[in-house]
């Protein structure tokens, strides 16, 4: 079984210089499980934060699961992120101290069938890197074309 991604934020890449990367458990309830696996989910301006000692995730919009019963939980209520303490405590320096955000970049299931969301801690990426990458991009293009 291979591992089924639900919701992703291709944006991350893009607007940002990826530092670390984690795989942290999802605090789910049934029908947000339930939802996401029908593919309800989305990350796009999500981000994450310590709050207590404890990292959450923002704004992960969760459709609610059409088949349950009238009660369901808020949509983009903040998600407790399964981390260990070493972890959120280095996250949580580098982030004070440098000045860096932390950002989801895809949800997906592994093959135990266990929610889990990929974080990131990244550096906002300025103009020029922006600039050269595109140039880059271009240039690569270029050279295939010339190739084939």
């Amino acid at each position: 079984m291979e591992v089924k991604v639900v919701a992703a934020n291709r944006a991350v890449k893009h607007e940002y210089e990826i530092l670390e990367e984690y795989e942290a458990g999802l605090s789910l309830l049934g029908s947000e499980v339930k939802s996401l696996r029908a593919g309800g989910g989305s990350i796009r301006d999500s981000y994450c934060r310590v709050e207590n000692g404890e990292m959450y995730v923002f704004n992960m919009h969760v459709r609610p699961y059409e088949h349950s019963g009238g009660l369901s939980p808020a949509v983009d209520r903040k998600r407790k992120l399964l981390l260990h303490k070493k972890q959120i405590q280095r996250i949580f320096g580098k982030m004070t101290q440098k000045g860096l955000t932390v950002v989801p970049f895809d949800v997906h299931f592994n093959p135990e069938g266990k929610a889990k969301i990929n974080i990131a801690l990244v550096k906002k990426k300025q103009g020029p890197d922006k600039r050269d990458k595109i140039r880059r991009h271009d240039l690569d293009k270029e050279l295939a074309r010339e190739r084939r």
